[in-house]
């Protein structure tokens, strides 16, 4: 199998005008649904029970002030209301006509936004850490890389030709915030014995109904061979595949043959044309350049004075970074009265002026569907609590029990059997009391419509999936998962629920945290200390009483 990894990217608004006439061509019966299938996945336009879907990508993670305008136009204008963010960082427009679709892309387009190949089958958009480049923990930045592979998916024709999506993560720090075992190909910037740099790489990853945790691959990958070596990957998967995921592929081959495959595959192409050299990297560095600040200096904790819900929002939404004059704020858009990641046409522009005169003209999506503000100066936090909080987006909750992550479900998605946005906003009614958030402390919650993972429950310290059974949507427990090192996928707790027994029964398994909890022993630090059977067997008697003292031991 031969591909070409040089050729340039097609020009945007080149690639915009040949949707345009393809999109013509279907609506006006000359294309059929058969062939326009592939066509509008590719461009991220979907079909969903009686609306549709325009997923767009955001590279980097980043979103500056002029995207933020255009989004927001475009939500006000065309009657869209807002935008949901997604967990791998892209945004979704919901009820888009497919023939004003064209024209969306062609505004998207004129600042730097695209949907290409945030569908089908194809190597998606790259997951990036959103505190890259500012987090003390960092011990390289990801960004230059991440752009350097952004280019090569889009170049490499192959990338856009597998069987099945392809999903890329990668990751510069000591905390892995980018979920690395659960991606089809992992890439961890490490340093070997001589200090030189290179990437340990895991690959077969994936979530949902097959899920499994990645592979180390190799565990030191020098950085010159990154594009060769994942272009390596792509042809094994390609090849011997099947039409099934990477994952499918690793299980059946056993890692080791896996790995002698990728080895002779990579032989011809090492040293080769898409061998990356210093001023390559040099050049892709040189988009994130800021003024510089020591690797190491020390993380200076944020002042806390003013009123109590301040202080509880820079406690729980306000983090350090290298940068002693600077901070990082996340903007919760887990408020109590709007769906988990939706943002309002005028939360939008908002936004667009918020990020022009407090964090560089930078915002950044989340995994868990939030906003990150990267650099804001400490002398503005109080203001900008201010201003947030009247645009709803200044909820106290960022890693706690109502920061929950839910898919839109039935009300947009074919393959869901149920609602989580009504079972999220459920939860937040059930758990509106801050001092016991507080008390519980940091819990991962998320909630799926059907067995698929597109809001990673399998990864979470409590996660719930809906399910087909008894003749309408039920929802089945896991706890225990874990994204970050040493990942670890939930074990499902048995029994399934109907969506009105959730909230309580996420309360039963708060009330056997309590009760077996060491002080200050997080949800997922009883879990791996007690093990699933006590949470297991208070969901089999849940109609009985859970002792709610604290033991300690």
């Amino acid at each position: 199998m031969t591909e070409q990894t040089s050729a340039a990217p097609l020009d945007p608004r080149r690639r915009v005008e040949h949707f345009r006439d393809l999109t013509r061509d279907y609506l006006d019966g000359r294309l059929s649904e058969e062939a326009f299938r592939p066509l509008r996945l590719m461009h991220g336009l979907y079909r969903l029970r009686e609306t549709t879907m325009l997923r767009v990508a955001v590279r980097d993670g980043r979103l500056n002030a002029a995207q933020l305008r255009a989004l927001a136009r475009i939500a006000h204008g065309r009657g869209l209301g807002g935008v949901r963010l997604t967990t791998r960082q892209n945004l979704q427009f919901s009820g888009p006509a497919i023939a004003e679709v064209p024209e969306i892309l062609a505004e998207l387009a004129e600042v730097g936004l695209s949907s290409f190949m945030t569908s089908g089958g194809c190597v998606r958009g790259i997951t990036l850490d959103p505190l890259a480049g500012v987090a003390c923990d960092e011990l390289e930045d990801p960004r230059p890389w991440r752009a350097l592979l952004d280019r090569w998916r889009e170049t490499l024709p192959l990338a856009s030709r597998l069987p099945g999506k392809f999903k890329i993560a990668i990751n510069g720090a000591r905390e892995d915030r980018v979920a690395l075992a659960a991606h089809d190909l992992g890439l961890d910037l490490v340093r070997d014995a001589r200090g030189e740099l290179g990437f340990r790489v895991l690959v077969g990853g994936g979530l949902g109904r097959d899920a499994r945790l990645a592979d180390e691959l190799t565990g030191f990958l020098h950085w010159p061979h990154l594009l060769t070596y994942s272009e390596a990957v792509l042809r094994v998967h390609a090849r011997d595949g099947g039409g099934a995921r990477l994952r499918t592929l690793v299980r059946r081959l056993g890692m080791a043959a896996f790995a002698d495959r990728v080895a002779r595959e990579w032989a011809g192409l090492r040293d080769g044309p898409g061998t990356l050299d210093r001023e390559q990297v040099a050049a892709a560095a040189r988009r994130f350049a800021v003024a510089p600040v020591p690797a190491e200096a020390p993380a200076q904790p944020v002042a806390t004075t003013g009123p109590a819900d301040y202080r509880h929002w820079v406690a729980t939404n306000v983090r350090a970074q290298r940068d002693p004059e600077r901070a990082i704020v996340t903007l919760s858009t887990k408020g109590r009265d709007v769906p988990p990641g939706w943002l309002s046409a005028a939360q939008l522009e908002w936004l667009a002026g918020v990020v022009e005169t407090a964090s560089d003209d930078e915002a950044r999506l989340t995994g868990a569907q939030q906003l990150v503000l990267p650099r804001v100066r400490r002398a503005r936090l109080f203001e900008l609590w201010a201003e947030a909080r009247a645009q709803g987006l200044a909820e106290a909750n960022v890693g706690l029990l109502t920061d929950l992550v839910a898919c839109p479900g039935i009300r947009e998605c074919d393959l869901a059997h149920g609602d989580p946005q009504s079972i999220a906003a459920a939860i937040r009614d059930r758990f509106q009391d801050r001092a016991a958030l507080r008390d519980i402390g940091p819990l991962t919650l998320r909630v799926s419509g059907c067995p698929n993972a597109c809001v990673h429950h399998n990864l979470a310290d409590i996660g719930i999936r809906g399910l087909r059974k008894q003749g309408g949507a039920r929802y089945q427990v896991l706890i225990g998962g874990h994204g970050g090192r040493g990942a670890r996928l939930g074990e499902p707790l048995g029994a399934s629920f109907a969506a009105a027994e959730v909230p309580e029964v996420i309360d039963t398994l708060l009330g056997v945290h309590h009760h077996w909890r060491l002080p200050g022993e997080p949800f997922a630090g009883t879990v791996r200390r007690v093990g699933t059977a006590p949470f297991r067997a208070a969901l089999e008697l849940r109609g009985a009483a859970v002792p709610r003292e604290v033991a300690h031991g």
